[in-house]
């Protein structure tokens, strides 16, 4: 354990995180670059006395469960992570479970293709980011706590108001199939993950055809290029559907543009005035 170093390296990601990355508020008085030590530790379930040591070069060897608060807490990247660990003398495990942080860079796209719907997911199907075009294509995902924003939960257990299975989209049942391969492969990547062991519990229990497919073993992928959403109040939304792998935090980002000068790139544009205001049907 080189205490020195992992205490430099603790300070270092501390102070380059602001107060509203973790919805904090920064306080009038605030003098120190980033989040105090306190809120570092309460970030990471340990005591500030504990974290201080830490980052004085005086703390014990830190357990497995406490790099892994701390890696949380300071919202380290797969290769920082692994850094912390080779610091403390406990090199790394395979990671935890499927990164819900997004990469700046990322949400930044989002929000500069403002004529594509975009969605960023995790290895689990959870949409962790959105644009605005998104949300009214699909649905308002800031009003559903996260349990509800899992695709693969959302096409085989539902809802489906007025019988729209997944947004209505025009390749629900493969994408039924290849979500169910590819949780699959996420989950024998993170088998300690509670949230991927609770999700394919659930789909296990509730859905007959997910566990089917659960049975097969299958694994392998079934791209579409192409989809049609049965929209509530513009109606069929044809869109090109473009995957960019984000493999450091094993995301994608899930882009739907329409064909220039069709009625359903004129229906995308009618979408982003509505927005989600009128977004009044059953969810």
């Amino acid at each position: 354990m080189d205490r020195r170093e992992l205490a430099v390296f603790l300070r270092s990601r501390r102070e380059r995180i602001t107060p509203a990355d973790v919805g904090l508020p920064a306080g009038p008085r605030r003098r120190t670059p980033g989040l105090r030590r306190e809120e570092a530790a309460q970030l990471a379930f340990i005591s500030t006395e504990y974290y201080t040591r830490l980052e004085q070069a005086r703390g014990p060897r830190p357990s497995r469960e406490v790099l892994a608060g701390l890696a949380r807490a300071l919202r380290l990247s797969n290769a920082e992570r692994s850094h912390l660990h080779h610091l403390a003398g406990a090199p790394p495990g395979p990671p935890p479970g499927p990164s819900r942080e997004v990469r700046q860079s990322v949400l930044d796209l989002l929000q500069r293709l403002p004529q594509a719907a975009v969605i960023v997911t995790s290895a689990a199907y959870e949409v962790i980011a959105w644009n605005d075009l998104a949300a009214a294509l699909m649905e308002d995902f800031s009003a559903l706590p996260r349990r509800h924003r899992n695709l693969v939960r959302r096409v085989f257990l539902g809802p489906h108001p007025q019988g729209r299975r997944l947004y209505g989209v025009s390749d629900a049942n493969a994408f039924a199939r290849t979500s169910a391969r590819r949780l699959r492969a996420t989950a024998a990547r993170y088998p300690d993950d509670p949230e991927v062991t609770e999700l394919v519990g659930d789909l296990l229990a509730g859905s007959e055809d997910f566990a089917q497919l659960w049975a097969s073993h299958d694994v392998g992928a079934e791209p579409t290029l192409c989809k049609t959403f049965q929209h509530p109040l513009v109606g069929p939304v044809t869109v090109n559907c473009d995957v960019l792998d984000i493999t450091d935090r094993d995301q994608q980002v899930v882009i739907y543009t329409a064909v220039p000068g069709s009625p359903s790139e004129e229906a995308l544009r009618l979408l982003s005035v509505i927005g989600t205001q009128r977004m009044d049907v059953e969810h």
